[in-house]
This record gives structure tokens, sequence and C-alpha cells, in this order.
């Protein structure tokens, strides 16, 4: 049976979870001989705060490659000895549409992210980026629990 997985993409966010989930998403990449990428995404909400605060799109954009570097320097640090990341991706938006769609035009993606265990109550109320992922996803996807 021929590989349908051409690499693996890790979610990230710099969490303790997504770290966690990062070497998961590692030492699959190294047992399978997969590409191992990172995938971050600026948060939506934090844009719309930041240009209702008057934020100039310049400097907007200066946040957001900041953001990126944060995350994917933590995550590389995490992975370290394990795998080298081949591409760093910065998306910008609501996080589970941004990664959805992601694997809607890059199919044989393996997604892996962590997920933050928040009670059933407030999951409810606030929904959940792995629980979203995971139901609209068209590719498999790995979430790594607490």
């Amino acid at each position: 049976m021929a590989n349908v997985t051409s690499s693996i993409v890790v979610a990230c966010d710099g969490s303790e979870q997504s770290l966690k989930a990062a070497k998961m998403a590692a030492e699959l990449a190294k047992a399978t001989g997969q590409q191992l990428k990172l995938l971050a995404v600026f948060p939506g909400s934090k844009v719309e705060r930041m240009v209702i605060s008057g934020v100039w799109p310049s400097d907007l954009e200066q946040e957001q490659k900041e953001y990126g570097r944060k995350v994917f320097d933590a995550t590389k640090e995490a992975v370290s000895g394990l795998a080298d990341p081949a591409d760093e991706i910065l998306l910008k938006g609501e996080p589970a549409h941004q990664i959805i769609e992601y694997l809607e035009t890059n199919p044989g993606t393996h997604m892996v992210l962590g997920r933050r265990g928040h009670s059933t109550v407030r999951s409810l109320t606030l929904g959940s980026i792995s629980e979203k992922v995971v139901r609209h996803a068209t590719g498999p996807v790995t979430v790594v629990s607490e």
C-alpha cells in the first residue's frame, strides 16, 4: 500500500499542549520518514482587537510575524533532536477554520494538534479547536491529550 501521507503538520500556539503535540508529531515524522511542518495561526480575535484599538496595518503585520517567530522558536526547541522542521506556515484568522482550510488545500497532510482539556461546560460554551478540526477534517488528524 502506498503512503497517502505526504507530510506531518503540527498546529502550534506555544502552549504546553501544543509543544507536547509537536514532540509526538516529530516522533511520528521520524518513524515514518515524513517531513515535519509547523503551522501557527495568528488569532483573528487578536487582529480584531488590534484594529479596533487603532493599530496600523504595518504594525499588525509585524505583530503577526513576531507571534509566529515566538511560536516557531519554542516549537523547534521542543522537537530539537527528534526532527528538523521542513517548513513554517503562518496563517491569520480563526484557528479551527484556518487549519481545516489548510487540510482541504493540502491533501495528504496528517495534522497533529494538542487538546487544551477545558471542562465540559467550558468546551460547550467556547468550542474546541481540536474538536472542530476533527469533525471537519478531510484527512487524518491526531489529537494529543494532556
